[in-house]
């Protein structure tokens, strides 16, 4: 029997979803000092559901310890997520910090000052 191919973009709506959802509880559930103000940027959901990558972003923590301490929070940030979520598994969560959003601020830090030094040339 031939399995129902699925619906195309499906991983990628699960994902949406997910950052919204965890954009919402993160705030309210997680405790951890380490874990800051955290931003989620996105989600990528593996193709058999069973991962999920949360891209986030941190402001007046390190990056590196909030990553930590959601990664920690990562199985009761699951269970909270399985409530509310109408899918058979909900996927394992893995909290990567977004570097996009750094390099984004770096370009602008970097196009800034050569506008600003060609107008000091001028």
């Amino acid at each position: 029997m031939a399995m129902k191919p699925k619906k195309p973009g499906r991983a990628e709506r699960i994902g949406e979803q997910i950052a919204r959802d965890l954009a919402q509880i993160i705030p309210l559930e997680v405790r951890d000092p380490r874990v800051g103000l955290v931003t989620i940027t996105g989600c990528e959901v593996t193709p058999d559901y069973a991962h999920a990558k949360v891209y986030f972003t941190v402001l007046g923590s390190d990056p590196e310890s909030s990553r930590a301490g959601l990664n920690a929070a990562a199985g009761m940030l699951r269970s909270c997520l399985f409530k509310g979520l109408r899918i058979h598994t909900v996927p394992t969560l893995h909290f990567e910090v977004d570097e996009s959003v750094m390099r984004g601020f770096e370009m602008d830090a970097l196009i800034a000052k050569a506008v600003s030094r060609s107008a000091d040339e001028s």
